[in-house]
């Protein structure tokens, strides 16, 4: 019998957000970020656009600015998101890249890991 394992869902992480769309936030992944599942935690780069959060990284990618609300795939091209950006809690376990410092980061940002 073959076993099949789901990826993470859109959204999944979720545990609540503000009204309407007032958590989230369209922004431009960067093309060389490659695939990114849905609760990955980003960063914004100095060059505006986004990337997987890395604490040890540089360049902006050290500062968490929020969490991917659906996958992107390898395109290597630019491409367009949505992040959770503020005003959310979100669940520890179904988040990608987290760390004590990007938690620190995203309450900063009113996104409360649970």
């Amino acid at each position: 019998m073959t076993v099949l394992t789901e990826g993470k869902h859109t959204a999944e992480f979720i545990l609540s957000e503000g009204n309407g769309s007032i958590s989230r936030e369209e922004v431009t992944i960067d093309a060389a970020a490659g695939a990114m599942a849905a609760g990955t935690v980003v960063a914004k780069l100095a060059n505006g656009k986004y990337t997987a959060y890395n604490n040890a990284g540089s360049g902006g990618a050290e500062i968490a600015a929020g969490v991917l609300y659906r996958a992107v795939h390898n395109l290597a091209v630019d491409q367009d998101a949505v992040i959770i950006a503020r005003s959310a809690e979100v669940v520890n376990a179904e988040l990608t890249g987290i760390d004590a410092a990007g938690k620190a980061d995203l309450a900063a940002l009113g996104i409360i890991v649970r």
